[in-house]
């Protein structure tokens, strides 16, 4: 039997990819679950600084498999009590969404819980929560508003209209569109780009960026601020 999720490692670089083409990579627990533990694998292991979440064939992904509906435990895939908000939230390194297709419902749920996201020019999004009578449950309501604003979230989400991809980069859901043959190149040279950076004041300017989600302006400025005083009080001890 395939492997639902593979994962391969190439030096500081992780690449995760979603592989159940025969059903456009749709969701079921056993993907969850490997999806999960990749992301953690991600998280605990120092070597790796940046994973690359893709798919396989032709969808990123497409949302709940509705066969497993009822059958499958897609809340709590692994029974310890998180669920695809909590799994990434535990990551505290970059992740980029590498989408090489379509990308419905809670697969447009999981690709905006990347960091960010590099699209092909087959890429397609499409939340149809309404049109099918899913409630959204892995961070819809708030992940598309922040991505494109409240206006345009109210309007992909009430129509359940497709996105194309330069639709997409014209609203800021993504940011790059590339041909197919380049998406997974492309993303590696970000991730390889990541990298070469100061690795741990990049991740400390992540968690800054990401406490606009969680903290006034003001509280993540303070932050900020006491973050450099600490840094500028270590530098002065060398």
């Amino acid at each position: 039997m395939e492997k639902t999720v593979l994962f391969e490692v190439e030096g500081p670089i992780a690449l995760i990819t979603l592989n159940r083409p025969e059903r456009h990579n749709s969701i079921c627990q056993d993907l969850l679950i490997n999806l999960y533990n990749a992301i953690d694998e991600v998280a605990r292991n120092s070597d790796i600084k940046v994973a690359i979440l893709t798919g396989n064939g032709k969808s990123f992904c497409s949302g709940i498999d509705l066969n497993v509906i009822g059958k499958d435990n897609l809340l709590d895939p692994r029974g310890d009590g998180k669920d695809m908000p909590d799994v990434f939230a535990s990551c505290n390194k970059p992740i980029i969404g590498a989408i090489n297709g379509n990308t419905i419902t809670g697969g447009f749920e999981l690709a905006m819980h990347c960091d960010f996201l590099i699209a092909s020019e087959n890429a397609r999004f499409t939340d149809s929560h309404a049109k099918v009578g899913i409630h959204p449950g892995w961070g819809m309501t708030q992940l598309l508003q922040r991505s494109v604003g409240q206006r345009m979230a109210k309007q992909l989400s009430f129509t359940c209209k497709p996105l194309s991809a330069q639709d997409a980069l014209r609203c800021g859901l993504v940011n790059e569109v590339v041909p197919p043959a380049e998406l997974v190149p492309r993303a590696r040279q970000i991730a390889q780009d990541i990298c070469a950076v100061h690795y741990d004041i990049m991740l400390k300017i992540k968690t800054l960026i990401e406490k606009q989600n969680e903290v006034s302006f003001d509280e993540a400025c303070k932050l900020e601020r006491e973050g450099f005083q600490d840094f500028v009080g270590k530098a002065k001890l060398f």
